[in-house]
């Protein structure tokens, strides 16, 4: 079998077959030069400095010997022929498959206005890229981050803690807007600009001047912002071109099942490049998340197992911004009630989701136990009311527990 990939995803999915009873030929194929490594770092504790490279891998290489996993970095495959049931590298070499697992990830969205592929332009997406931004951050003295989502804040606090001056510029109106509550929004904005970051929102960016090693944003609302670094975050897309050019069914990201199959009955899909049928939310979405890649692949080995193991898990996410940890818990967007339990001031609170009466995602704010009773009344389907939410006096683990 062979493993098309060399992420989170891919690493569990050679894993689970492994466990699983196959003891066949396995090979995993990736195109970085490194063996698979843990991605949420990347734009937290490893720009530091304080978080060597060795220590973001997956796992070490004698366990892919002990494995029998044949491993191939730096390997691109071109081209799927589905009916031949066979690769071609981008080396001219062709691999033939009893069972083939694509793992292929996403890759960042580039900023497009003018100027933009002037050099001196950061993202965050792979170790190469954080190793480039990490030596580009500690010489910096002032930054601007483009993208007010996950990856552009937790790098504008890693910034700011180390004495950098940073302006952030976001398009929407709110910070995160896609993934959390107005509320939860209006607090890390204010938790930003606290910590001295130029927060804009609703503010794009129409151009970039570079020259002599310095950049000029000039925003939307004309005003320009010179500085010597620019971090971008707006998002990724997925790499679905091989699974589309070999005719599987994709729409943004490669189609597969609850059980990660693709519409190739010897091909299975995993991670966040799929667009899947997700048993917990009981829709259709692309989810870029550890826990996805992790928990999806585990029923994609199962499916080149010839077992049907139905991917159902409560989603959950997490960020680290300054002294604070938000923890996300199922998908709260779209809602008709938001819940805030606690109080914002203290830095420690949760907002709870409700569509319909049914609870539908938490976010926690420096609260791990509200995040744990979350994911279990969420996994289990325990009904909780919106006043049970808002009460501190209602102990949400023994609600879970059904005590």
């Amino acid at each position: 079998m062979i493993v098309v990939g060399a992420g989170q995803a891919g690493q569990q999915i050679c894993d689970s077959l492994r466990k699983g009873g196959y003891d066949g030929h396995l090979m995993l194929l990736g195109d970085e030069p490194c063996l698979p490594y843990q991605r949420p770092p990347l734009s937290k504790k490893f720009l530091t400095g304080g978080l060597e490279a060795e220590r973001l891998l997956l796992r070490p290489a004698s366990w892919y010997e002990q494995q029998r996993i044949d491993v191939h970095l730096d390997t691109r495959v071109e081209r799927i022929d589905r009916a031949a049931c066979r690769l071609r590298l981008a080396s001219g070499e062709a691999l033939t498959y009893s069972g083939l697992a694509l793992a292929t990830g996403t890759r960042v969205r580039p900023v497009t206005v003018p100027g933009a592929d002037a050099a001196g332009i950061h993202y965050v997406r792979s170790l190469a890229d954080g190793q480039s931004l990490a030596a580009a951050l500690s010489g910096a003295r002032r930054v601007a981050v483009i993208g007010g989502g996950f990856i552009g804040l937790e790098v504008a606090a890693i910034a700011r803690e180390q004495g950098r001056e940073v302006v952030l510029i976001e398009a929407l109106e709110r910070l995160m807007a896609r993934a959390v509550a107005p509320q939860v929004s209006a607090f890390y904005a204010a938790l930003h600009r606290a910590h001295g970051v130029e927060v804009l929102l609703g503010t794009g960016v129409d151009a970039i001047r570079s020259a002599q090693g310095e950049h000029t944003l000039v925003t939307s609302s004309g005003a320009e912002y010179t500085v010597d670094l620019i971090v971008a975050g707006i998002g990724v897309v997925p790499n679905s071109e091989l699974a589309e050019q070999a005719g599987l069914e994709c729409r943004n990201g490669i189609v597969v099942d609850d059980c990660a199959r693709t519409s190739d009955p010897l091909i299975v899909a995993a991670g966040d490049c799929t667009w899947h049928m997700n048993g917990f939310l009981k829709r259709e979405i692309r989810l870029e998340s550890v826990q996805n890649a992790v928990d999806q692949a585990k029923a994609a080995a199962a499916s080149l197992l010839g077992q049907s193991a139905v991917y159902c898990q409560v989603p959950w996410f997490w960020s680290d911004q300054y002294d604070v940890k938000l923890q996300i818990a199922g998908i709260g967007m779209p809602h008709d009630q938001a819940v805030v339990r606690g109080d914002a001031a203290s830095h420690a609170f949760s907002v709870f989701y409700f569509r319909a009466g049914t609870l539908v995602g938490v976010d926690s704010l420096n609260k791990p136990a509200e995040h744990m009773a979350a994911r279990k009344l969420l996994a289990q389907g325990t009904p909780l009311s919106a006043a049970q939410a808002g009460d501190l006096g209602v102990d949400l683990m023994q609600v879970a527990r059904g005590a």
